[in-house]
């Protein structure tokens, strides 16, 4: 019987994510109808919050979906989109990425296992990674529109931006490892 690395005994993240996903939903629904009976300022500040969690949460898997169904990780990543040159790996490596990029969690860990993939297929699911947190990043600004109905414009912005700070971090980690990825390659 083989040892198992930590990693392999982690928790698998996609229903983890899925789970904490649907809390804020559930929260969002119970502070509506609270807010719906009791007229209560506060309930309607809790389901904006909880509702805009629930965005962020939600839109993330949708995507993630709707990527993976359509690009079904045969990414070409010879296109000029994904190529990362000497000057930006020199700068992901200036904000340590090597060192942190592991300790964010991954939504599926077995797309990006060495044992599993190809090198090749490692690549091209590191192009589609990209792709999904950089639609993302686009779409966490989205709340922002709500401004309209509910103000409080600050609140939007600031979850907007470390939605999609959070997200940029997950670009740089796609782009280090493709670059990384693809060194190997050539000296194959």
């Amino acid at each position: 019987m083989t040892e198992k690395t930590t990693s392999d005994r982690a928790i698998p993240m996609a229903p983890l994510f899925i789970s904490i996903s649907l809390l804020p939903v559930a929260v969002t629904i119970c502070f509506s109808f609270a807010f719906t009976f009791t007229n209560a300022a506060v309930f309607l500040t809790l389901a904006i919050t909880s509702g805009t969690a629930a965005y962020h949460f939600c839109m993330r898997l949708i995507i993630g979906v709707i990527v993976n169904a359509v690009m079904g990780n045969k990414a070409d990543y010879r296109r000029a989109w994904f190529l990362v040159g000497e000057g930006e790996f020199a700068f992901y490596n200036f904000v340590n990425v090597k060192k942190w990029k592991d300790k964010m969690p991954t939504y599926d860990k077995k797309s990006f296992d060495i044992r599993q993939h190809s090198l090749e297929e490692l690549v091209q699911v590191t192009c589609q990674s990209e792709i999904v947190h950089e639609i993302i990043i686009v779409a966490s600004f989205l709340p922002i529109i709500a401004v309209v109905w509910f103000g409080a414009l600050p609140v939007f912005i600031i979850t907007s931006c470390v939605a999609a700070g959070i997200d940029l971090m997950y670009v740089f980690i796609q782009r280090f490892n493709r670059y990384r990825l693809l060194r190997v390659i050539k000296k194959l």
